[in-house]
C-alpha cells in the first residue's frame, strides 16, 4: 500500500477529536443543565483540542530570543477582520497576570466562547486564507476543508452558557494534553446512567437543532439573494450582448457605406484639389499685390504712431511743465509776501530807531541840566557848611561874651532868633539836597536804560544788515527764477503751437463723453456737456465758462480753461 501524507493523517485525527470533543462536551452540558466553569473537564478537554488545531501546521517565527510558535499572532487578525472582537483583544493585553502569547491566545479563546462568538470569529479568519498563508504552512488544517468543517461545528457551542474566570488561572504555563479515558468509556454504563435525564437531553438536542436550523436558514437566505442577484446580472448581461450583436451589424453596414463614399470622396477631392491649386496660385499673386500696399500702408502708419507717441510725450512734458509753472508761481507769491513784510518790519525798525535817538537826545540833555544843577546845589551846600562853621566859631564866641556879660540880654535873644533863622535854612537845604539825591539816582537808572537801549539799538543794525542781505540774496533768485519761468513759458507755447498744428481738432460726439475732460466729473441732468469751440473736447459748465474770440467765429464764443490760457499767452507773445 502506498503511505499516506502524514499531514493529511493528523488532519482527520484532529478533526475526529474536535468532532468527538464537541460531542461530549455539548451532551454532558446539556445533561448537566447550569452554567459551565473553568473547571469542568469536558470544556477544559476542548480548548486543548482546539489549541491543538490551531497549532496545527503553523510555521516557526525566528526572533533575537529564539524560535518562537505561537497562536496569538493569527489570532490577533481577527480584530482587523472583526471589529467587535477589539474589546476582547484589548482586554486580553491589558490582564497583568498573562505575559506570553500562548497564554493570550487561551484567554482570548475563553472569552469568545462566553460571548458565543467563537464560530463567528474563526469563519472571518478562515475566509481570509491569503493573510493565513504568512503564519501556516500549506498543508495546515486552518488552510483546508477540515478548518471549515471544523468552523461549521463551533456553531453548536452557541447553546453552552459558560462563566470563566480567566484572571485567576495560570494560562501561560499550563500544558495542553489531550485525556482520550472520557471518549473510550462503555456505552452500556453510560446509557444506564444517563436514562433519568433523557427528556432534558432530548429538549437540548431540540434547541441546539433549532439553532443549526437558525445558521443554516441564514446561510440559504443569502445564497438565494446572490443567486438572485446572479440571476438579475446574467439577463442584463445577455441583453447588453444582444444589443451589442445588433450595434456591431449595424456598425458594419455604416462601414460599407463610409467605404463607398470615401471612394466618392476621394475622387471629388482629387478635383477639387486640382481647382484650389489654380485658385491658390490666384491668390498667391493677389496675396503678393496686396501685401506690398499692406507694408505701404504700415509704413505710413507706423511714422503717423510715431509722430502720435512724440507729441503725447510732447503732451506729458507740457502737463509737467505747467504743474512746475503754477508751483514756481505759488513760490513766487509767498516770496513777495515774505519781501513785503520784511520790509514792513524794516519800516517800523527805522521808526522805532528814530524814537529812540530822540529820546536818547532828550535824556543826554536832562542828565547835563541835572549834573550842572547838582553842582551847583553842591557849590551853595559848600558854601553853606563854610557859613555854618563859621556861625558856629560866632556862637561860641559870643557864649563866651554872654558869660563874661550877661547883662546884654538883648543882644542874645537877637543872635538866638539869627540863630534858629539859620537852623531853618540849613534844613531846608538838606531837603533839597537829599531831593537832588533822588533826581541824580533816576537819572542814573535812565543813563542805564541808555545803555540797554544803545545796545538793542546796535542789535538791530545788525538784523537790519542780515535782512538786507537776505532781501538781496532773494531778489537775485527771484530775478532769476523769472527769467528761467519767462524762458520756459515761451518753450511751453512754442510747443503748444507745434501740437495744435500737428493735431488736428477733431469735434468730439456727445454720446463718446460721459465725464468732463478736465475735473473728470460724470454728467448728469445738472451737470450738462458743452463743447469747447477751439480744441472740440466736451467740458462741464465750470471748466469752460470763459469766452474768446476765434478766427473761425465772428463773435466770442466758448472755450475750456487750457484753451482759454493758451490763446492769451499766444496773443501776449505776438504783442
Amino acid at each position: 500500500m502506498p503511505q499516506e501524507d502524514p499531514m493529511v493523517v493528523e488532519r482527520s485525527n484532529l478533526l475526529s477529536m474536535m468532532k468527538l470533543s464537541i460531542k461530549v462536551l455539548i451532551q454532558s452540558s446539556l445533561s448537566l443543565g447550569r452554567t459551565l466553569d473553568s473547571e469542568y473537564p469536558p470544556l477544559q478537554q476542548f480548548f486543548v483540542v482546539l489549541e491543538h488545531c490551531l497549532k496545527h501546521g503553523l510555521k516557526v517565527r525566528k526572533t533575537f530570543i529564539g524560535q518562537n510558535k505561537s497562536i496569538w499572532a493569527p489570532l490577533e487578525l481577527i480584530e482587523k477582520l472583526c471589529p467587535e472582537s477589539a474589546d476582547i483583544s484589548t482586554s486580553v493585553r491589558d490582564m497583568p497576570g498573562i505575559k506570553t502569547g500562548l497564554g493570550r491566545a487561551r484567554a482570548w479563546l475563553h472569552l469568545a466562547l462566553m460571548q458565543k462568538k467563537i464560530a463567528d470569529y474563526m469563519k472571518e479568519l478562515i475566509n481570509r486564507r491569503e493573510l493565513l498563508g504568512e503564519f501556516y504552512e500549506p498543508g495546515a488544517l486552518i488552510m483546508e476543508e477540515e478548518g471549515a468543517v471544523i468552523v461549521g461545528m463551533l456553531v453548536g457551542l452557541n447553546v453552552i452558557d459558560a462563566n470563566l474566570c480567566v484572571k485567576g488561572e495560570d494560562l501561560d504555563s499550563q500544558v495542553g494534553v489531550i485525556d482520550f479515558s472520557m471518549y473510550l468509556k462503555d456505552p452500556q454504563a453510560t446509557e444506564t446512567t444517563q436514562d433519568d435525564s433523557k427528556m432534558t437531553a432530548i429538549l437540548d438536542q431540540k434547541h441546539y437543532i433549532e439553532e443549526l436550523n437558525r445558521h443554516l436558514s441564514c446561510t440559504v437566505t443569502d445564497l438565494q439573494a446572490k443567486m438572485d442577484s446572479l440571476e438579475k446580472t446574467n439577463s442584463k448581461l445577455i441583453e447588453e450582448l444582444t444589443a451589442a450583436t445588433d450595434r456591431i451589424n449595424a456598425l458594419r453596414e455604416e462601414q460599407e457605406q463610409l467605404k463607398q463614399e470615401n471612394a466618392h470622396i476621394l475622387q471629388t477631392s482629387q478635383r477639387k484639389e486640382e481647382v484650389t491649386l489654380q485658385d491658390s496660385q490666384l491668390e498667391l499673386e493677389t496675396y503678393r499685390q496686396t501685401r506690398q500696399g499692406l507694408d505701404e500702408m504700415y509704413s505710413v502708419v507706423w511714422k503717423q504712431y510715431k509722430e502720435e507717441k512724440r507729441i503725447r510725450q510732447l503732451q506729458k512734458e507740457l502737463e509737467l511743465q505747467i504743474g512746475l509753472k503754477q508751483e514756481m508761481e505759488v513760490a513766487m507769491k509767498l516770496l513777495e509776501k515774505d519781501t513785503h513784510e520784511k520790509q514792513d518790519t524794516l519800516v517800523a525798525l527805522r521808526q522805532q530807531l528814530d524814537q529812540v535817538k530822540n529820546l536818547n537826545l532828550q535824556m543826554f540833555n536832562k542828565a547835563q541840566e541835572s549834573d550842572r544843577v547838582a553842582q551847583k546845589k553842591e557849590e551853595d551846600m559848600e558854601r553853606l557848611e563854610k557859613k555854618m562853621i563859621q556861625m558856629e566859631a560866632a556862637m561860641k564866641e559870643l557864649e563866651q561874651r554872654c558869660q563874661n556879660c550877661c547883662c546884654c540880654s538883648l543882644f542874645r535873644a537877637g543872635l538866638e532868633s539869627e540863630l534858629s533863622t539859620e537852623k531853618e535854612q540849613r534844613q531846608n537845604m538838606q531837603r533839597e539836597l537829599h531831593r537832588e539825591q533822588d533826581n541824580s539816582a533816576e537819572l542814573r537808572t535812565q543813563l542805564q536804560q541808555l545803555q540797554g537801549l544803545q545796545m538793542e539799538l546796535l542789535d538791530l543794525r545788525q538784523e537790519k544788515k542780515q535782512l538786507q542781505q537776505l532781501c538781496e540774496e532773494q531778489e537775485q533768485a527771484l530775478q532769476e527764477m523769472g527769467l528761467h519761468l519767462i524762458l520756459m513759458i515761451d518753450f511751453l507755447i512754442i510747443i503748444m503751437i507745434v501740437f495744435s498744428v500737428f493735431q488736428g481738432h477733431a469735434w468730439l460726439k456727445d454720446d463718446e463723453a460721459t465725464r468732463c475732460k478736465q475735473c473728470q466729473k460724470e454728467f448728469s441732468i445738472s451737470r450738462r456737456k458743452h463743447h469747447c469751440r477751439n480744441c472740440g473736447d466736451i467740458y462741464c459748465n465750470s471748466c469752460s465758462s470763459n469766452e474768446l474770440a476765434l478766427p473761425s467765429y465772428p463773435r466770442p464764443v466758448r472755450v475750456c480753461d487750457i484753451c482759454h490760457s493758451l490763446l492769451l499767452q499766444r496773443s501776449s507773445i505776438r504783442s
